[in-house]
């Protein structure tokens, strides 16, 4: 179906709760693409769960829920193929709206999801969350980035304090080390994106929501330069990029920052009770902003890692109102947390949150693409 929003078809996952959010995309090695989300009432309640979908000759599968904490939200899913051809799937597991204390969580599946091993803990350190997938290095090296979800104090956790970290693994994914980014506050949702030789860029939301921040590692992700503006606007909202066949880089991201914001949330969690039921203690407003639209959809691309963008492309249109994440009474309008993935056919396909109550389905079409 085509939606007025896009110029481009779009198709929506076959949902099965009010809310669903923070879309991901992985091809199998048969071709198959799979797409996971989360789900649920709102965003922070313990009925937040992970779901799964394959995309079939007949369009897209049913939800599969491949996560059932009742005591914690369940959120951020991630999908890996290992070189040893186990799809793995990681995601976060936190009480309420706590990410201070949440988990890293993992599943892993010897048959490409037909069936899946039992949830465990990924690593001991809590407030850690994922958003992006794990980069295998030539030396076997396992990179999976992170944000440290950290608390200032006693006050509830509003992001003020997250950086950027990356979790590093020599034997398979059994155990892990952790490494904190230099200067990186503010820096979440790192996207590593290799590129020639030992090069390698990340991208990062940023809780500041000015800038989409990037920075490089000429060492195969030992070492990484300070995280500085990449030239594109951001609104505190996850940005997700990746390295096209033609050696070009693909963002997609809200092309939106706060000077564009017409209100202020207290936080992310201002609209979800604690586990007695009242209302959670609130931090004052510091530097994380919450609230800046969350549209339009874009897409930009750059032929130098992201020194600079020679195109962007709009996907999706709305005013982007994000003040509540209420999709019951359907008062969200984001067109937010955007998957990008380049198939072995050569299709580009994307996914995103629509208002906070569906997973849409892009394939952006080739001329689009083209520079000039």
């Amino acid at each position: 179906m085509t939606h007025p929003e896009t110029a481009f078809a779009v198709t929506d996952l076959p949902t099965s709760r009010v809310q669903n959010h923070a879309s991901f995309l992985c091809e199998l090695p048969d071709d198959t693409l799979l797409c996971t989300w989360f789900g649920g009432t709102m965003e922070g309640k313990s009925d937040i769960s992970i779901f799964l979908s394959r995309l079939g000759p007949d369009g897209w599968s049913p939800a599969q829920q491949m996560s059932d904490d009742a005591d914690r939200s369940e959120q951020n899913p991630v999908l890996f193929v290992d070189p040893e051809q186990r799809l793995w799937l990681l995601y976060t597991a936190q009480p309420g709206g706590r990410q201070n204390d949440a988990q890293v969580r993992y599943r892993v599946s010897d048959d490409m999801g037909k069936s899946w091993s039992a949830p465990k803990q990924l690593f001991p350190q809590l407030g850690r969350f994922v958003r992006q997938t794990p980069i295998v290095t030539a030396d076997g090296r396992w990179l999976l980035p992170v944000f440290r979800c950290l608390k200032q104090g006693d006050l509830p956790w509003t992001g003020e304090a997250d950086d950027a970290a990356i979790m590093v693994s020599t034997d398979q994914g059994a155990t892990w080390h952790e490494h904190v980014l230099p200067e990186s506050g503010g820096c979440v949702h790192m996207n590593i994106v290799p590129l020639d030789g030992a090069g390698m860029v990340a991208f990062f939301r940023s809780r500041w929501a000015e800038h989409v921040y990037r920075c490089r590692s000429d060492d195969a992700g030992r070492s990484w330069s300070v995280p500085e503006p990449a030239g594109l606007p951001n609104n505190n909202s996850s940005v997700q990029a990746t390295r096209l066949a033609d050696g070009r880089v693909a963002l997609v991201y809200n092309h939106a920052s706060r000077a564009d914001a017409e209100g202020r949330r207290v936080s992310l969690y201002d609209e979800i009770e604690d586990d007695s039921g009242t209302d959670q203690p609130q931090a004052p407003a510091g530097r994380a902003f919450w609230g800046a639209p969350r549209a339009p959809l874009s897409l930009a691309l750059s032929s130098d890692g992201g020194e600079s963008w020679e195109k962007r492309i709009d996907l999706a249109f709305s005013d982007g109102y994000c003040l509540s994440n209420n999709s019951e009474a359907q008062i969200n309008r984001e067109l937010s947390y955007p998957a990008i993935l380049q198939t072995r056919d050569g299709r580009v396909h994307v996914t995103y949150t629509h208002f906070r109550q569906t997973i849409r389905h892009m394939i952006v079409p080739q001329t689009a693409l083209r520079n000039g």
